[in-house]
């Protein structure tokens, strides 16, 4: 029988690695966060507090002229002083606002219609995706050269219906929609995709049960179809809506915000005063005023979604 340890005696030496080791075996866990969270720091963390704090200051970017602390000033000037700010946070709005639902409802009707057996089902689901297959900036590319008043295929088309001559994206009346309509060709089968992966999922009771009562195709798709799908719908126009409110390279390639300001967006805004006019603190600013812009019209879907669950 071993004869028990006196209290007091001393414990055996262990060398300072020993110890090391037996702390990273009880905090392993640990180490395998780490790197991630690392990373969310630098790239995502770090610019945000960094845009916040310089939204506080005015610096033009100079390492010879240090940043002037100057408060809410910035932010002062975003919300009541600055007519650029006023437009271009109404052509946001305008661009988002229609295209986003104009894409959902284009989106719902394609999904619904792909949603059965037909003949070439494969063919034109494969053709209806691939806008959004395309490099951005290559498709704002070819639909500038569409819309050139000159050489544009568009002009073909006014000669074809007897139009008068259109100056197309150089109208600052007709920029807009012409905006809308590239934004809704490239980005509804998105919609479309997210909506009929929703419909696939669809139990066959519920229509079978119609079918047997004599319920119409428009009674069952608005009464069956449209309740059970729309917290997908919601969730696809949230990803649409945080995108568009994002827009940039398309309209940047297209029509660089003009003519004029007609299509300057917050995002076009922001570059202009950052990377033109060298302001930025206060391009900082309309960065943290967009990203509550986002917030709040997610927020919005976020509600209505939660709604319908």
């Amino acid at each position: 029988m071993a004869r028990p340890q006196r209290l007091g005696a001393a414990r055996p030496w262990r060398s300072p690695a020993h110890g090391l080791g037996d702390w990273m075996d009880r905090h392993i866990i640990w180490f395998f966060i780490l790197p991630a969270a690392i990373f969310l720091l630098a790239v995502v963390a770090f610019p945000v507090v960094y845009t916040v704090w310089l939204s506080f200051f005015r610096w033009s970017g100079s390492a010879t002229a240090p940043a002037t602390w100057v408060g809410l000033a910035n932010y002062a000037d975003v919300l009541a002083l600055d007519p650029g700010f006023r437009n271009a946070l109404w052509v946001t709005i305008y661009f988002t606002g229609v295209s986003v639902t104009i894409e959902v409802i284009l989106g719902v009707g394609l999904a619904q219609l792909l949603n059965r057996e037909f003949i070439g089902k494969g063919l034109a689901r494969t053709l209806l995706l691939l806008p959004i297959a395309g490099t951005p900036v290559a498709l704002s590319l070819v639909w500038r050269n569409m819309y050139n008043p000159s050489s544009g295929i568009f002009v073909w088309f006014a000669d074809l219906l007897m139009l008068p001559p259109q100056r197309w994206i150089a109208d600052a009346n007709m920029v807009m929609p012409l905006l809308i309509l590239f934004d809704v060709w490239q980005w509804t089968p998105l919609i479309m995709l997210i909506t009929l992966a929703g419909l696939v999922s669809l139990p066959n009771d519920l229509y079978e049960a119609a079918q047997i009562d004599g319920a119409s195709p428009w009674q069952v798709f608005w009464r069956i179809t449209i309740p059970l799908v729309r917290p997908t719908i919601v969730a696809a126009a949230m990803l649409r809506l945080m995108d568009s409110l994002k827009t940039f390279d398309q309209i940047y390639v297209t029509t660089q915000g003009g003519p004029g300001i007609a299509s300057q967006t917050l995002n076009l805004y922001i570059f202009e005063q950052a990377f033109q006019y060298l302001n930025f603190g206060y391009a900082s600013a309309l960065l943290v005023v967009l990203f509550f812009v986002i917030l709040a019209g997610n927020l919005v879907l976020v509600t209505q979604r939660r709604g319908q669950l």
